[in-house]
């Protein structure tokens, strides 16, 4: 899979020390000009539907779980790979100094009924729900939280940038 990009948080200072890896698949679903998200109350934000990869689990297979726990979505088909986006982040819990987290993208396609989200706590608590947007609308609002918000996450640079290599690659290409 091409490598999209690769960042360092600018927290972090060296990549020595104890690192702990995590893959993560999020899938592309768009409609003409309108992509299918989760908007994140507690970080104000939109982000590409997908997340981690289980211990032993495809990535494809983490997809799919993935997308129907987050989206609801229903009769999901990989049509390609989009590509990867390489981070590495502080992380903040104990034996561990960074976070090597690779997102594999893929574009997807679903049937247009969404079903019923199965999300975690934690993506309960923080206000996550399944939402069609513009695209374009989706990068304005990204940019206007990361400008002006204190309460931004650590994702909405990976988010925003995605959202613009889509627009530039899937939409205008």
């Amino acid at each position: 899979m091409r490598l999209l990009k690769s960042t360092i948080h600018p927290d972090i200072q060296t990549l020595e020390g104890k690192q702990f890896h995590r893959k993560a698949a999020r899938g592309i679903i768009l409609d003409g000009e309108n992509i299918l998200m989760l908007y994140t109350e507690r970080y104000h934000d939109y982000s590409i539907p997908g997340g981690g990869i289980d211990d032993g689990e495809e990535i494809e297979a983490g997809l799919l779980r993935e997308l129907e726990e987050e989206t609801g979505a229903q009769h999901i088909e990989v049509m390609s790979e989009f590509g990867l986006y390489e981070e590495y982040r502080p992380w903040y819990k104990n034996d561990h100094d960074i976070v090597h987290m690779q997102s594999y993208c893929y574009v997807c396609n679903i049937h247009p009924e969404l079903g019923e989200t199965r999300l975690e706590e934690h993506e309960i608590q923080n206000g996550m729900e399944p939402v069609w947007i513009n695209i374009h609308e989706a990068i304005a609002h990204n940019e206007h939280t990361m400008a002006n918000s204190p309460k931004k996450g650590m994702s909405i640079e990976r988010e925003t940038f995605l959202l613009k290599l889509i627009v530039d690659e899937l939409i205008q290409g």
